[in-house]
């Protein structure tokens, strides 16, 4: 069994992490550059940085706060936000990110995926959904974007195939209805996109507790899972998550 990962998110906006719930009622929660420097000290497997208002505000992304939270740490970093363009896609790179999460842009330009695959390859290009459930689509669940104030007209498992097929190498799933509820990950949806794609899903979206996380990683077949207000409160620090996990029997880095 591959052992899995545990990844911290930090939704950036206007240069400081903030935290919200069902992508609503953001609050300001300290310095990205700090907030990264302790979590990689913690032992956190990887770090996701989104600028939540990037797409919304029609921006590139913020290359020098990018820059300064990668001299901090030296694990797997992805960023998102605003990431449009090869162009945007080089130059995130370049700044010291691993990874480039592309959500609201790719659903408008699906092409990035495939050119971004094919100059970066695979691994570096990360499909960033937001999906909320919607019984009018054919799995079940819609796909968001612009920080999930849009609804699109794509069904979350279909953009699922259609962006690997491009040469997205990972998937980050974020369940907008269990997004910062701190109530357990959406395992249904998690689930299915994991069953029903070649690469590995990250989950997002409602880890409260270690047993949230060993629920979406067995039975919702998820390879990693993404955590933000656990962490971020102060009530649960990754080394006492990945004890807890080990003693579940489940295999972590």
């Amino acid at each position: 069994m591959l052992k899995k990962r545990i990844i911290v998110c930090l939704d950036v906006k206007d240069g400081r992490t903030t935290k919200g719930i069902k992508f609503k009622n953001n609050i300001d929660i300290g310095d990205p550059v700090e907030m990264a420097k302790k979590y990689y000290e913690q032992g956190v497997d990887e770090l996701v940085f989104y600028d939540i208002m990037a797409s919304a505000r029609d921006r590139g992304p913020i290359l020098d706060l990018i820059s300064r939270v990668a001299s901090q740490i030296f694990i797997p970093f992805c960023v998102g936000g605003g990431i449009g363009s090869i162009d945007d896609i080089r130059s995130t790179i370049l700044s010291g990110a691993e990874k480039v999460s592309l959500n609201s842009q790719a659903v408008k330009n699906p092409e990035l995926i495939k050119t971004g695959a094919r100059i970066f390859g695979n691994q570096c290009i990360v499909l960033g959904m937001d999906a909320a459930k919607d019984d009018s689509m054919p799995s079940g669940y819609r796909v968001f974007i612009n920080g999930g104030r849009v609804a699109t007209d794509k069904d979350a498992l279909q953009w699922a195939k259609e962006a690997v097929d491009l040469g997205a190498g990972e998937i980050v799933l974020n369940s907008i209805d269990a997004d910062g509820t701190r109530d357990g990950y959406e395992l249904t949806l998690t689930k299915m996109i994991s069953e029903n794609v070649s690469v590995p899903v990250i989950a997002s979206g409602g880890g409260g507790k270690t047993e949230h996380l060993a629920k979406v990683l067995t039975e919702g077949k998820a390879d990693a899972a993404l955590i933000a207000s656990m962490v971020h409160s102060g009530d649960y620090t990754i080394g006492r998550i990945k004890k807890e996990l080990t003693e579940q029997n489940i295999p972590v880095r």
